[in-house]
């Protein structure tokens, strides 16, 4: 202990000379030289701790900073654009904190795995059922790459090399994909959607399209007609791939029901909180003739040898089980925890459930779409069927409305003009049964104000309690 000076304790467990050994195995002299490329005024400049503080002083310092944070739940907050505030359960809690259900890993001994691989097991038949599909993985990482294997899968079922993406997929969705098909040297190729959805006369695809992947609801919360676009899609001998959102699909027909081929998603709305943007996991479910190219792990029900009911992995064609550059997937593992999580939540909920929480999110975002569009300045970018989610534009630059928002304590929406530069003044509008019936009032008239303010004009803030008294029931 003799080499270890008081500033040494209690923040960092290594000494002085740990400190100046690793900088020097990384070819840095000091600590500065290490950080010098962030620009200083973006450092943080409060988290300086005294040598002397106790740890009870720690965490009241500590907490302090933390209390200047203001969490999603402590604000009236709209965003979405596929990570969403929505409620979970306390019983759903209480199941999946339990340590035998601890791991995002898959079990590899069946003699002693059973209670696990029964819940994925489970998992994948809740989201056949869900979908509308013959057959589900154990989950992905995460929806965009569910959907990027998606393609890929689609390029191998197909022997083509032409991925087409509907410009009105989620732009973390289409990233992700594009990432994937030039590393395969797959050609990643982009469908207009001029008016916020894909018509059928804009899927101009060649005869080496290996699939269209289109939203359902869109990026925009647009309903996009599936049965229309799998007909144009099927014509050019393309597979369909539908991204869905878990909790619409308790109102909406399932893509299955139409001519979907693949249908993927993200677990993060059923049961798994935002926590900072993750982790979550991704699904992906298919038609039962293309299992045998199903990426990642699948978990089958059989018999053992005295005849009782057993859980166990099947069809493991990936790369630690020997095939390397043959296996479907590198995929290393699925997301079990946070996939129990939505298969929990699925159950507690229920198919009527469901679809209550899908008929709730509509009717307040319909509601909430009529009140914000009668603000002087306010319009609906797009005017076609939606679900729980709708873009809206303004007469001011959207990133300026937003930030006089949220000094009022509503997070309106997420700006979109980084990925569609044409809508500077339009930000997306997410709406849950998270946002109560006083949160819509807050909002709507939280953005009159703002529209007052900066137009110069000073409007009243309307009141409409009997327009909410329906959406109260």
């Amino acid at each position: 202990m003799s080499e270890i000076s008081k500033s040494d304790l209690p923040y960092l467990p290594h000494t002085e000379k740990d400190r100046q050994e690793m900088l020097q195995a990384i070819g840095v002299s000091n600590f500065e030289e290490l950080v010098k490329h962030i620009p200083k005024e973006i450092r943080v400049k409060d988290l300086q701790l005294a040598p002397s503080l106790s740890e009870i002083e720690v965490r009241e310092k500590i907490s302090a900073l933390a209390a200047k944070n203001t969490p999603a739940s402590r604000q009236a907050s709209f965003l979405g654009g596929g990570s969403y505030r929505r409620y979970t359960p306390a019983a759903l809690e209480s199941i999946v904190s339990r340590s035998e259900f601890a791991t995002a890993y898959t079990p590899y001994q069946p003699e002693v795995s059973q209670g696990t691989l029964q819940t994925i097991y489970e998992f994948q038949t809740a989201i056949c059922l869900l979908t509308g599909m013959d057959v589900a993985n154990a989950s992905l990482y995460d929806g965009p790459t569910a959907c990027a294997e998606a393609a890929l899968m689609s390029c191998r079922l197909t022997n083509r090399q032409n991925i087409y993406v509907a410009n009105s997929l989620n732009p973390e969705y289409k990233k992700v994909t594009q990432t994937y098909a030039q590393s395969c040297g797959l050609n990643f190729k982009t469908l207009d959607t001029v008016e916020g959805f894909l018509s059928p006369k804009e899927i101009q695809i060649d005869d080496q399209a290996a699939c269209v992947i289109v939203q359902y609801s869109n990026f925009f919360g647009i309903l996009e007609d599936l049965e229309a676009i799998g007909k144009a899609v099927k014509a050019k001998g393309a597979m369909l791939v539908v991204l869905t959102e878990p909790i619409s699909l308790g109102l909406l027909t399932p893509p299955g029901e139409f001519s979907a081929d693949i249908v993927i998603g993200d677990a993060q709305p059923c049961g798994n909180f935002l926590s900072f943007g993750g982790p979550s996991a991704g699904y992906l479910a298919c038609r039962k003739d293309y299992v045998r190219q199903l990426p990642g792990r699948i978990c089958g029900m059989t018999v053992d040898s005295e005849g009782k009911r057993a859980y166990t992995l099947t069809l493991q064609t990936r790369e630690q089980h020997i095939r390397r550059a043959k296996a479907t997937s590198n995929i290393c593992t699925n997301q079990a925890l946070n996939a129990l999580s939505m298969l929990v939540y699925l159950v507690l909920m229920g198919p009527i459930g469901l679809k209550q929480l899908s008929e709730i999110s509509v009717r307040r975002a319909h509601y909430l779409k009529d009140e914000l569009t009668k603000i002087p300045g306010v319009k609906l970018s797009f005017v076609r069927p939606f679900f729980n989610e709708f873009v809206i534009e303004t007469t001011k630059p959207a990133t300026l409305v937003l930030q006089q928002l949220q000094k009022k304590g509503v997070l309106g929406g997420i700006a979109i003009s980084a990925d569609y530069p044409q809508l500077e003044k339009a930000f997306l509008v997410s709406v849950t049964e998270m946002n109560s019936i006083a949160d819509l009032q807050k909002y709507a008239d939280a953005l009159q104000q703002v529209m007052s303010d900066t137009q110069g004009d000073m409007l009243t803030p309307r009141s409409s309690k009997a327009a909410t008294a329906n959406l109260a029931k």
